[in-house]
């Protein structure tokens, strides 16, 4: 292994365990979607993925950017693999998309920003699968189903944008050099490429699971007031006492419109 020490600011868990790896290719869509990757580090994914098909790889880190260039040269002179030395969010406020076509992004994200990207991905219309490896806890809740104690707004954005979203397996932390204080999953979304949500949604979501342990109707009180939520209650058939994760999507979704409209009436 290169003598590279892993930065703690930029989230860095080296993955080395070969067998992981292998997993995580065999897990690939059969498609011919383009590969987008984030925050290859030394490569070892990236080694992988670009004997299959053409790809891109965001990288923030100057010191691994050097690494990659040398380890990857004939591949980028060929034209198989572009790297990107740039922070993945800043290219997405600027791009709109991380590649021009249909793409699956498949990488080992950096923790501190896994859900930021997930979230990103989900808008990205040109991106198709997600199939990344993330803390298990950031992976359950976007698996998490309706009455599940993880479930919150991650799980209903994930179901109801996606024809699926499941955890392939789990990588324990001796998989990573430095190996991290966590258990690692591998999450696989297949996102519905027919459906968006607006942002007004996202923030009903929000205020919906602000105290997730509440009553929701105490969570909805900060943006309705009490005579809306009963009217609205009674029209859904949703019980008083009801709290946030006992809500499905669909459901959520009729409440959302409900708020709207009676907000543009």
């Amino acid at each position: 292994m290169e003598n590279v020490k892993a930065k703690k600011k930029f989230g860095q868990n080296f993955l080395k365990d070969s067998s992981i790896l292998d997993r995580i290719i065999q897990s690939m869509p059969n498609n011919n979607n383009y590969i987008v990757e984030i925050g290859p580090g030394l490569g070892d994914l990236t080694e992988k993925l670009v004997k299959y098909k053409d790809m891109t790889a965001y990288e923030v880190d100057t010191d691994l950017i050097g690494i990659l260039k040398s380890k990857f040269a004939i591949e980028m002179n060929d034209g198989k693999l572009k790297l990107i030395h740039t922070d993945v969010l800043e290219a997405w406020d600027k791009l709109g998309s991380l590649h021009d076509g249909k793409y699956d992004m498949i990488a080992n994200l950096p923790y501190y920003i896994a859900t930021n990207i997930i979230l990103r991905a989900f808008e990205d219309t040109n991106c198709e699968h997600i199939i990344v490896m993330v803390q298990k806890e950031v992976a359950q809740k976007f698996t998490a189903k309706v009455n599940q104690k993880e479930y919150s707004s991650l799980g209903i954005i994930a179901e109801t944008l996606s024809l699926y979203s499941r955890i392939l397996f789990d990588v324990p932390p001796e998989s990573f050099d430095p190996p991290p204080k966590v258990m690692s999953s591998i999450l696989c979304i297949r996102k519905d490429m027919n459906k968006s949500i607006d942002k007004s949604f996202k923030d009903f979501l929000k205020a919906c699971f602000t105290q997730p342990r509440k009553k929701l109707s105490k969570n909805l009180s900060s943006i309705l007031d009490k005579e809306k939520i009963s009217q609205y209650y009674k029209e859904l058939d949703m019980n008083d006492n009801v709290r946030p994760h006992e809500v499905s999507s669909s459901l959520y979704s009729q409440l959302h419109t409900k708020v709207k409209n009676g907000r543009n009436q």
